[in-house]
């Protein structure tokens, strides 16, 4: 996914949310659950209980934005059995998220020179 922002850090939220919430809901859950500052640019995402549907919200200086995707007939990949309450991603692991895979436990593949 290409997106229009450079946030700093990427969040996915492990838990399954109540899709009803709309941007003030998830900011609540940013604050409350992840203990995180919802308005510092970075980015979060969200799954339904479903795991067909995403919602990524993020604040760009003017007021918070609020995306959302949904699957028709597959499911994003969704860590469920792991400890942590919120993940780190990369911008490649969000873009392998959005494309259908599993990005937990994976990272993104570094070259270097061997001159």
């Amino acid at each position: 996914m290409k997106m229009f922002i450079d946030p700093p850090a990427i969040y996915l939220h492990r838990d399954a949310v109540d899709f009803r919430k709309s941007i003030d809901g998830l900011v609540a859950i940013v604050e409350q659950e992840l203990a995180h500052d919802a308005y510092t640019g970075a980015l979060f995402v969200f799954c339904n209980k479903a795991k067909n549907k995403l919602k990524l919200l993020y604040w760009d200086k003017t007021g918070f934005a609020l995306w959302y995707k949904r699957l028709e007939k597959q499911r994003f990949k969704w860590p469920s059995k792991v400890d942590r309450q919120a993940y780190s991603l990369t911008e490649q692991q969000l873009s392998w998220l959005l494309s259908g895979f599993d990005v937990i436990g994976h990272q993104s593949l570094n070259y270097q020179s061997l001159a």
